[in-house]
């Protein structure tokens, strides 16, 4: 391992997904990292693209610990492009591997380092996850390690929430604040800590009322602007103004087709 071997005794969390998620799941990942982090719990996670990097990041966002577990030796970066992370994590958190220095990323170490990501934690928080993804094998091994698994669910049109949504058919802990999962886990959660996922009023503070009433009316799977120029009466340069607004402090992202989908 490289890092602050003492992260290893205290109680971790671990959050995996997508490693092609959305802005709104790499938003959820990091957001719940964050608030768990400053809970008290140790986020971790693969340090693979998407929703691992999101779960760091959100511990480093509040001078937190997290642990990365690798699938290559303790001594080599994977992907490279997350090398100024992982230099981030050795300085507060740590990274750890069962494979010797000098071991180069090989697709079959990926899935046997699942079952460290998650018997290392109490629990397992799943974020956008398609059908197939890895993250379900990961859930299934916590599950073998009588470890509780909880899983974010998201739309039925969504391919990425599948997984998600198919984990909470099966038994898995429905999530959609952090109480939820410090309440199965036994966890006190401090009165003033701030769940930042759940005050949807704050977000829309800052925006006028008829940005907000615009706002209401985009979905969390996707809306045109024919549809909001129909359900508002407003002229489409009034619509594609405000809606530029809205992206730009990240509460909505456009997505294919001219539509745009609500992040928060």
């Amino acid at each position: 391992m490289r890092g602050d071997a003492s992260l290893l005794t205290k109680p971790q969390i671990a959050i995996v997904g997508s490693r092609n998620p959305s802005k709104l799941g790499l938003a959820t990942a990091r957001g719940f990292a964050q608030s768990l982090a400053q809970c008290g719990l140790v986020i971790t996670s693969g340090l693979a693209l998407g929703i691992d990097a999101a779960s760091h990041q959100g511990a480093l966002d509040v001078n937190a610990g997290t642990i990365a577990v690798a699938g290559t030796g303790p001594d080599r970066v994977y992907p490279a492009s997350h090398k100024t992370l992982a230099e981030a994590i050795i300085k507060t958190g740590a990274i750890v591997s069962e494979l010797p220095p000098g071991t180069t990323a090989k697709a079959a170490n990926f899935p046997r380092r699942n079952r460290i990501i998650s018997g290392l934690s109490m629990g397992l928080l799943v974020v956008e996850a398609a059908r197939q993804s890895g993250s379900l094998i990961t859930a299934r091994l916590a599950l073998e390690q009588n470890r509780e698994v909880f899983a974010i669910p998201g739309s039925i049109h969504n391919p990425l929430a599948r997984g998600c949504n198919a984990l909470i058919r099966e038994g898995a802990k429905l999530v959609e604040t952090t109480q939820d999962i410090l309440e199965e886990l036994n966890l006190y959660f401090p009165d003033n800590q701030q769940d930042n996922l759940t005050n949807s009023a704050d977000f829309q503070s800052t925006l006028d009322l008829e940005q907000q009433t615009l706002l209401n009316l985009i979905l969390f799977d996707s809306t045109s602007i024919d549809d909001l120029v129909g359900q508002t009466g407003s002229a489409v340069e009034n619509i594609a103004s405000m809606l530029l607004v809205l992206e730009l402090h990240g509460y909505i992202e456009a997505v294919a087709g001219g539509c745009y989908r609500r992040m928060r």
